[in-house]
């Protein structure tokens, strides 16, 4: 069992973001019931860069000689052997930050990640799910201004990852008198997910 989270914390350990993801890490890890192999990628410390000018003319020069075990792919090849997937990410400009961005335009490769024939777009990832954690400082529940859990559960049809879930908080910043209360909810959400995972 490969699990692969992806940090998009720019916060750090001050992140409420990461202290949902922490809250679900715990319970996981804790009530794993077999060895499994667990990989974490910390996006603020990685330098991915954007696909423009030789960066991405490199990448099409080695998609179009299908030299898809090229170094520079080895984060999507991660990606699409992983089991269950993880991304802890806050809500950034009505989205999620570029960082996480940039990474999934690395990985977004065609041959690895997904596939096109004839009848579209279908997906080759191996995962069987991918859990999303946010936090938000206003109130957009699923309203047309929420578009990180929108976007991350577009890609996952696209990826073929056939279950989406996010655990989020919201509103902390329009009701400071209720912070406390809305973050322990989304708390223990999230512990309890993390008890859950392995059923």
């Amino acid at each position: 069992m490969k699990i692969l989270m992806i940090n998009g914390c720019v916060r750090g350990e001050e992140s409420r973001t990461w202290m949902l993801a922490q809250a679900f890490l715990e319970e996981m890890k804790k009530n794993a019931p077999a060895p499994y192999e667990y990989t974490q990628l910390d996006l603020a410390e990685m330098d991915f860069q954007p696909l423009r000018g030789r960066f991405f003319e490199e990448r099409q020069r080695l998609l179009e000689e299908n030299n898809r075990q090229h170094p520079r792919f080895a984060y999507a090849h991660q990606f699409a052997q992983a089991d269950r997937i993880l991304v802890a990410a806050p809500f950034w400009d009505l989205s999620v930050p570029a960082i996480v961005k940039l990474y999934i335009e690395n990985i977004s490769l065609e041959g690895i990640t997904f596939g096109c024939d004839e009848r579209g777009i279908y997906g080759m990832c191996k995962a069987k799910d991918m859990l999303f954690f946010t936090t938000r400082g206003d109130f957009y529940g699923d309203g047309p201004m929420e578009q990180g859990a929108r976007y991350l559960e577009a890609l996952c049809k696209m990826f073929g990852i056939p279950t989406f879930r996010c655990i989020y908080a919201e509103g902390m910043d329009t009701r400071p008198d209720k912070a406390k209360e809305l973050m322990e909810q989304a708390l223990f959400e999230a512990r309890e997910a993390g008890l859950r995972y392995w059923g």
